[in-house]
Protein backbone atom coordinates (compact mmCIF):
# COMPACT_ATOMS: atom_id res chain seq x y z
CA UNK A 1 0.00 0.00 0.00
CA UNK A 2 1.31 3.45 -0.89
CA UNK A 3 2.44 5.60 1.99
CA UNK A 4 0.75 9.02 2.30
CA UNK A 5 3.91 10.82 1.19
CA UNK A 6 3.99 8.67 -1.98
CA UNK A 7 0.31 8.96 -2.79
CA UNK A 8 -0.32 10.41 -6.29
CA UNK A 9 -2.72 13.34 -6.28
CA UNK A 10 -4.89 11.49 -8.80
CA UNK A 11 -5.76 8.98 -6.06
CA UNK A 12 -7.07 11.65 -3.69
CA UNK A 13 -10.81 12.13 -3.52
CA UNK A 14 -12.50 15.51 -3.97
CA UNK A 15 -16.03 16.81 -4.06
CA UNK A 16 -17.69 19.99 -5.33
CA UNK A 17 -19.73 22.18 -3.04
CA UNK A 18 -23.11 23.58 -3.95
CA UNK A 19 -23.04 27.22 -5.16
CA UNK A 20 -22.86 29.84 -2.41
CA UNK A 21 -22.60 33.67 -2.39
CA UNK A 22 -19.11 34.87 -3.24
CA UNK A 23 -17.33 36.56 -0.35
CA UNK A 24 -15.29 38.85 -2.61
CA UNK A 25 -17.35 39.85 -5.65
CA UNK A 26 -20.86 41.23 -5.35
CA UNK A 27 -23.70 39.38 -7.07
CA UNK A 28 -21.51 36.40 -7.89
CA UNK A 29 -21.84 32.76 -6.90
CA UNK A 30 -18.89 30.61 -5.92
CA UNK A 31 -18.16 26.90 -5.69
CA UNK A 32 -15.19 25.07 -4.21
CA UNK A 33 -13.40 21.82 -4.93
CA UNK A 34 -12.74 20.27 -1.52
CA UNK A 35 -10.48 17.41 -0.49
CA UNK A 36 -12.66 14.64 0.95
CA UNK A 37 -12.36 14.48 4.76
CA UNK A 38 -11.26 10.83 4.72
CA UNK A 39 -8.37 11.48 2.30
CA UNK A 40 -4.88 10.92 3.71
CA UNK A 41 -2.95 14.17 4.03
CA UNK A 42 0.34 15.35 5.48
CA UNK A 43 2.60 18.32 4.88
CA UNK A 44 4.18 16.72 1.80
CA UNK A 45 0.83 16.04 0.11
CA UNK A 46 -0.46 19.44 1.15
CA UNK A 47 2.63 21.11 -0.34
CA UNK A 48 1.82 19.52 -3.69
CA UNK A 49 -1.81 20.58 -3.40
CA UNK A 50 -0.78 24.19 -2.72
CA UNK A 51 1.35 24.11 -5.87
CA UNK A 52 -1.88 23.14 -7.68
CA UNK A 53 -3.77 26.11 -6.29
CA UNK A 54 -5.29 24.68 -3.11
CA UNK A 55 -5.16 26.16 0.38
CA UNK A 56 -6.83 25.27 3.63
CA UNK A 57 -9.31 26.64 6.14
CA UNK A 58 -8.86 24.67 9.33
CA UNK A 59 -8.97 20.99 8.39
CA UNK A 60 -10.61 21.66 4.99
CA UNK A 61 -8.38 21.83 1.92
CA UNK A 62 -10.00 23.52 -1.08
CA UNK A 63 -9.61 25.62 -4.19
CA UNK A 64 -12.13 27.77 -6.12
CA UNK A 65 -14.08 25.89 -8.77
CA UNK A 66 -16.69 28.40 -9.90
CA UNK A 67 -18.96 27.71 -12.86
CA UNK A 68 -18.69 31.07 -14.62
CA UNK A 69 -15.68 32.78 -13.03
CA UNK A 70 -11.93 32.33 -12.78
CA UNK A 71 -11.14 35.56 -10.96
CA UNK A 72 -9.35 33.87 -8.03
CA UNK A 73 -5.66 33.54 -8.89
CA UNK A 74 -3.32 31.67 -6.51
CA UNK A 75 -0.24 33.84 -5.96
CA UNK A 76 3.23 33.45 -4.47
CA UNK A 77 6.25 35.71 -3.96
CA UNK A 78 9.74 34.77 -5.14
CA UNK A 79 11.71 35.15 -1.91
CA UNK A 80 15.20 35.59 -3.36
CA UNK A 81 14.07 38.05 -6.02
CA UNK A 82 11.76 40.07 -3.78
CA UNK A 83 12.35 43.78 -4.31
CA UNK A 84 12.69 45.70 -1.05
CA UNK A 85 11.33 49.17 -1.68
CA UNK A 86 11.96 52.16 0.56
CA UNK A 87 8.47 51.90 2.08
CA UNK A 88 9.08 48.21 2.91
CA UNK A 89 12.24 49.08 4.78
CA UNK A 90 10.46 51.85 6.71
CA UNK A 91 7.65 49.53 7.75
CA UNK A 92 10.06 46.79 8.76
CA UNK A 93 12.19 49.18 10.81
CA UNK A 94 9.14 50.73 12.49
CA UNK A 95 8.14 47.35 13.92
CA UNK A 96 11.51 46.19 15.23
CA UNK A 97 10.30 46.89 18.77
CA UNK A 98 7.88 43.96 18.52
CA UNK A 99 8.84 40.66 20.12
CA UNK A 100 8.07 37.47 18.20
CA UNK A 101 7.06 34.12 19.69
CA UNK A 102 6.67 30.87 17.75
CA UNK A 103 4.01 28.61 19.21
CA UNK A 104 1.98 25.53 18.40
CA UNK A 105 -1.63 26.09 17.44
CA UNK A 106 -3.41 26.76 20.70
CA UNK A 107 -6.46 28.72 21.79
CA UNK A 108 -5.82 31.77 23.95
CA UNK A 109 -8.52 34.15 25.08
CA UNK A 110 -6.36 37.21 24.34
CA UNK A 111 -5.87 35.98 20.76
CA UNK A 112 -9.61 35.52 20.36
CA UNK A 113 -10.39 38.99 21.69
CA UNK A 114 -7.89 40.50 19.25
CA UNK A 115 -9.50 38.47 16.46
CA UNK A 116 -12.94 39.86 17.38
CA UNK A 117 -11.63 43.43 17.40
CA UNK A 118 -9.99 42.91 14.02
CA UNK A 119 -13.14 41.38 12.51
CA UNK A 120 -15.31 44.19 13.86
CA UNK A 121 -12.98 46.82 12.36
CA UNK A 122 -12.63 45.08 8.98
CA UNK A 123 -16.07 43.49 8.61
CA UNK A 124 -18.47 45.47 10.84
CA UNK A 125 -21.55 44.02 9.13
CA UNK A 126 -20.36 40.44 9.31
CA UNK A 127 -22.41 37.49 10.52
CA UNK A 128 -22.08 37.24 14.31
CA UNK A 129 -22.17 33.44 14.02
CA UNK A 130 -18.73 33.57 12.42
CA UNK A 131 -17.35 35.28 15.53
CA UNK A 132 -17.92 32.39 17.92
CA UNK A 133 -15.09 30.63 19.72
CA UNK A 134 -16.05 27.39 17.98
CA UNK A 135 -15.73 28.99 14.54
CA UNK A 136 -12.39 30.56 15.50
CA UNK A 137 -10.99 27.22 16.69
CA UNK A 138 -12.14 25.35 13.58
CA UNK A 139 -10.78 28.08 11.32
CA UNK A 140 -7.35 28.69 12.86
CA UNK A 141 -6.49 26.14 15.56
CA UNK A 142 -7.28 22.92 13.66
CA UNK A 143 -4.66 21.83 11.12
CA UNK A 144 -3.73 18.47 9.58
CA UNK A 145 -0.28 19.72 8.49
CA UNK A 146 2.86 21.33 9.90
CA UNK A 147 1.55 24.66 11.14
CA UNK A 148 2.60 27.29 13.64
CA UNK A 149 1.08 30.28 15.40
CA UNK A 150 3.25 33.39 15.56
CA UNK A 151 2.65 36.00 18.26
CA UNK A 152 3.80 39.59 17.93
CA UNK A 153 3.84 41.59 21.16
CA UNK A 154 4.55 45.19 22.15
CA UNK A 155 5.53 45.59 25.80
CA UNK A 156 4.05 42.13 26.38
CA UNK A 157 0.73 43.22 24.85
CA UNK A 158 -0.50 41.10 21.96
CA UNK A 159 -0.77 43.19 18.78
CA UNK A 160 -0.74 40.59 16.00
CA UNK A 161 -1.23 36.87 15.47
CA UNK A 162 -0.33 34.97 12.32
CA UNK A 163 -0.92 31.32 11.40
CA UNK A 164 1.43 29.81 8.83
CA UNK A 165 1.93 26.40 7.22
CA UNK A 166 5.39 25.03 6.46
CA UNK A 167 5.59 23.51 2.96
CA UNK A 168 8.28 21.58 1.12
CA UNK A 169 9.11 24.65 -0.97
CA UNK A 170 7.94 27.57 1.12
CA UNK A 171 5.53 28.97 3.64
CA UNK A 172 1.79 29.35 3.14
CA UNK A 173 0.34 32.40 4.86
CA UNK A 174 -2.93 31.09 6.31
CA UNK A 175 -4.36 34.08 8.17
CA UNK A 176 -3.22 37.15 10.08
CA UNK A 177 -5.12 39.47 12.38
CA UNK A 178 -3.85 42.47 14.27
CA UNK A 179 -4.69 45.45 16.46
CA UNK A 180 -6.83 47.76 14.29
CA UNK A 181 -6.07 50.76 16.53
CA UNK A 182 -2.45 50.97 15.30
CA UNK A 183 -2.73 51.75 11.58
CA UNK A 184 0.56 53.68 11.53
CA UNK A 185 2.47 50.44 11.99
CA UNK A 186 1.11 48.84 8.78
CA UNK A 187 1.07 45.54 10.65
CA UNK A 188 -0.39 43.51 7.79
CA UNK A 189 2.37 44.53 5.41
CA UNK A 190 5.00 44.07 8.10
CA UNK A 191 3.76 40.52 8.65
CA UNK A 192 4.34 39.61 5.01
CA UNK A 193 7.81 41.14 5.13
CA UNK A 194 8.52 39.15 8.28
CA UNK A 195 7.34 35.94 6.61
CA UNK A 196 9.56 36.66 3.60
CA UNK A 197 12.50 36.99 5.95
CA UNK A 198 11.55 33.71 7.64
CA UNK A 199 11.49 31.99 4.24
CA UNK A 200 14.92 33.40 3.49
CA UNK A 201 16.27 32.20 6.85
CA UNK A 202 14.94 28.69 6.17
CA UNK A 203 16.13 28.80 2.52
CA UNK A 204 12.58 28.30 1.27
CA UNK A 205 12.02 29.82 -2.19
CA UNK A 206 8.32 30.77 -2.07
CA UNK A 207 5.87 32.62 0.13
CA UNK A 208 2.32 31.61 -0.84
CA UNK A 209 -0.24 34.36 -0.23
CA UNK A 210 -3.46 32.56 -1.09
CA UNK A 211 -5.70 34.04 -3.78
CA UNK A 212 -5.67 37.40 -5.53
CA UNK A 213 -8.66 38.90 -7.32
CA UNK A 214 -7.94 41.88 -9.52
CA UNK A 215 -11.42 43.37 -8.98
CA UNK A 216 -11.29 43.01 -5.19
CA UNK A 217 -9.83 46.10 -3.48
CA UNK A 218 -9.24 44.19 -0.23
CA UNK A 219 -6.60 42.13 -2.05
CA UNK A 220 -4.71 45.04 -3.59
CA UNK A 221 -2.01 44.84 -0.92
CA UNK A 222 -0.70 41.59 -2.42
CA UNK A 223 0.49 43.23 -5.63
CA UNK A 224 2.90 45.36 -3.60
CA UNK A 225 5.13 42.31 -3.11
CA UNK A 226 7.08 41.79 -6.31
CA UNK A 227 7.94 39.69 -8.19
CA UNK A 228 4.55 38.03 -7.83
CA UNK A 229 3.64 34.82 -9.64
CA UNK A 230 0.14 33.57 -10.37
CA UNK A 231 -1.14 30.10 -11.22
CA UNK A 232 -2.90 30.63 -14.56
CA UNK A 233 -4.00 27.76 -16.81
CA UNK A 234 -2.18 25.35 -14.47
CA UNK A 235 1.15 27.17 -14.91
CA UNK A 236 2.95 29.46 -12.46
CA UNK A 237 3.89 32.62 -14.33
CA UNK A 238 4.87 36.23 -13.53
CA UNK A 239 1.94 38.60 -13.09
CA UNK A 240 3.18 41.45 -15.27
CA UNK A 241 -0.17 43.26 -14.96
CA UNK A 242 0.22 43.34 -11.17
CA UNK A 243 2.14 46.61 -11.56
CA UNK A 244 -0.98 48.39 -12.80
Amino acid sequence: MAKPQDLPLELLQFYLTAPYPCSYLDNEEARSQVLAPNSPINSHIYSELVRHGFRRSGSFTYRPHCDQCQACVPVRVNVEEFIWRRINRRIFKKNQDLTVHHQRLVFKEEHFQLYLAYQQARHPKGDTDTDSKEQYVHFLIHSPVNSELIEFRLNNQIVMVSVIDYLDDGISSVYTFFDPTQPDRSLGQFNILWQLNLCRTLTLPWLYLGYWIKECRKMNYKIQFQPLEGLIDHQWQPLAFAQE
